[in-house]
């Protein structure tokens, strides 16, 4: 359906509006069935930069799953990165590292941290909280490649004082050790 109705617009003048509706329909639909090539085909396709634009952060505004999240703020960044304002581009490459992140932990427990994907830095937080070490480790390692270099309203130096706060309150004991006298 999704296809008839552009190629009926290729025929007959539609609305701005209406069309980038039945695009970013179309891309959702793609994008969760998985078919992440079909969806860049479909992108790529819309000839107005500015259609392609809005269609893409309109999606992405959806909510959409983690793995189509993460694709659209992948393409936002990489085709947009100077259409969009300071404060989107941050928020939308936080949303890229969140959820690349997310990608690293285990399926199962994905469900628990979803809600923190576009705050990466709290997701480091809380799971050293819940004292998934192993799942720092990677997840450090993850934030630290997609760094390089970029801004996103935090720093390597950020993650180094999260990282030595939870070190130091693992090491603080709570009580004296008193000497036992026989």
């Amino acid at each position: 359906d999704y296809e008839l109705c552009e190629e009926w617009g290729h025929l007959y003048p539609v609305p701005r509006e209406d069309l980038i509706n039945l695009h970013r329909e179309h891309l959702l639909h793609l994008l969760e069935t998985g078919d992440m090539e079909k969806a860049l085909q479909l992108l790529q396709r819309i000839e107005d930069p500015g259609i392609c634009l809005a269609i893409s952060e309109q999606s992405l505004d959806q909510h959409p799953s983690l793995a189509a999240s993460h694709f659209l703020a992948d393409y936002l960044t990489t085709h947009f990165y100077r259409n969009l304002t300071t404060a989107r581009r941050n928020e939308i490459q936080a949303l890229y590292m969140g959820s690349k992140v997310l990608l690293t932990l285990p399926d199962l427990s994905r469900v628990s941290y979803v809600h923190l994907s576009s705050r990466p830095l709290l997701m480091l937080e809380q799971l050293l909280m819940n004292m998934k070490v192993d799942w720092v480790a990677v997840a450090v390692q993850t934030l630290l490649q997609l760094l390089g270099g970029q801004e996103v309203g935090f720093a390597v130096e950020d993650i180094d004082n999260l990282l030595s706060k939870y070190a130091e309150k693992a090491l603080d004991f709570p009580f004296a050790l008193k000497e036992k006298r026989s």
